[in-house]
């Protein structure tokens, strides 16, 4: 505040405000903290570059609609969903690390070490990509670990969920524009389908929050991925694996609570 009150002792007067000449930094201080304006302090915001955003978020906003509707209609029968259609949620979590630990873990000492100690050191042995997709009807888990994720590790993913579903099953998949979900190579594949198999709805740029598989990673990331160390990445592949399986063997049906006229 006391460069601030020079700033302003010196250009207030010439910018057409006389009053500033004299002013102290006591002042200032005061009319800070009376409006709560903290000029030492940044708050980031992403601005919005997409201008179909809102268009966008309303076409994924519908399909959540669609999910709900299947739901109720299921309750009310008072049976499964029908298999008509599956509609899931889909994306990437990439640089998922395999770290190996340099020493062993110290277990805790009662009256001395309340937590686990694990060395500083540790060893690096490279990343995996995890590619996942959530059936919000079901609750049922799709997932390949890959060393990467390019358009042929997602064509393989289709491949996946194309064989867990009956020839009839509309598949609608909710994922953001990654190339590899627009690329040449995945468009040749989708076209070699029958028609109506596959539907892709489009998050938009920067509407990554409204993807529904964005929760499951962050609880993935807390129960599974937090403090993991493993001897290689392969035997990190296997426990994300069997996390997966954990999973879904008490499948969770994720709802979505954003309403399409919030989106007015």
């Amino acid at each position: 505040t006391r460069l601030l009150a020079g700033h302003a002792r010196k250009h207030g007067p010439t910018a057409g405000h006389p009053c500033l000449a004299n002013l102290a930094q006591g002042t200032l201080c005061n009319i800070l903290n009376d409006q709560e304006i903290k000029p030492h302090k940044v708050r980031y915001y992403l601005e919005r570059r997409d201008p179909e955003f809102k268009q966008k978020m309303v076409e994924v906003l519908c399909v959540y609609r669609e999910v709900k509707l299947i739901k109720e209609a299921a309750a009310t029968a008072k049976q499964a969903p029908s298999d008509a259609v599956a509609i899931i949620s889909y994306d990437e979590k990439p640089g998922i690390q395999a770290i190996a630990t340099t020493a062993p873990d110290l277990p805790p000492v009662p009256g001395r070490y309340a937590t686990f100690a694990r060395d500083h050191e540790y060893k690096r042995h490279g990343t995996v990509s995890l590619l996942a997709g959530i059936d919000l009807l079901t609750g049922q888990v799709h997932a390949l670990v890959k060393d990467r994720h390019r358009s042929r590790e997602f064509i393989e993913f289709l491949k996946l969920i194309d064989a867990a579903y009956p020839a009839h099953t509309a598949i609608k998949l909710i994922l953001d524009n990654h190339s590899a979900h627009i690329s040449k190579e995945t468009k040749a594949w989708l076209a070699d389908q029958p028609i109506g198999r596959f539907e892709f709805t489009f998050t938009p740029k920067h509407g990554s929050w409204l993807n529904l598989v964005e929760g499951f990673f962050s609880k993935l990331a807390r129960s599974v991925l937090r403090h993991i160390r493993v001897a290689s990445k392969q035997e990190l592949k296997d426990r994300i694996m069997a996390a997966m399986d954990e999973f879904n063997r008490q499948p969770v049906v994720h709802t979505w609570s954003y309403r399409l006229d919030q989106a007015a």
